[in-house]
């Protein structure tokens, strides 16, 4: 089963409140992205963190510059279950 992000807002710190296309919704803390590096780096700035938006046409996470995490991982944090495989 695939899950698209519909809606995200910034709560606070990295924070986001998440909801899913099949009505899931939870919180999720990104702050280990702003320890990756890479062009996850950007994350330290916590205002460019903010910016946040939702690629609706693919259901992501966004940040401005094609910066974006996958929604089966954005999933996974926000419930802390692994998804299950397709067969």
């Amino acid at each position: 089963m695939y899950y698209d992000v519909v809606s995200a807002k910034y709560l606070h710190d990295y924070q986001l409140e998440i909801i899913f296309n099949d009505g899931t919704k939870g919180t999720a803390d990104f702050s280990d992205y702003a320890k990756r590096g890479g062009v996850f780096s950007n994350f330290q700035d916590i205002d460019f963190f903010k910016k946040v938006f939702i690629n609706m046409e693919l259901g992501v996470l966004t940040w401005p510059g094609d910066i974006d995490i996958a929604p089966e991982t954005v999933y996974t944090k926000v419930t802390g279950k692994p998804l299950k495989k397709a067969i």
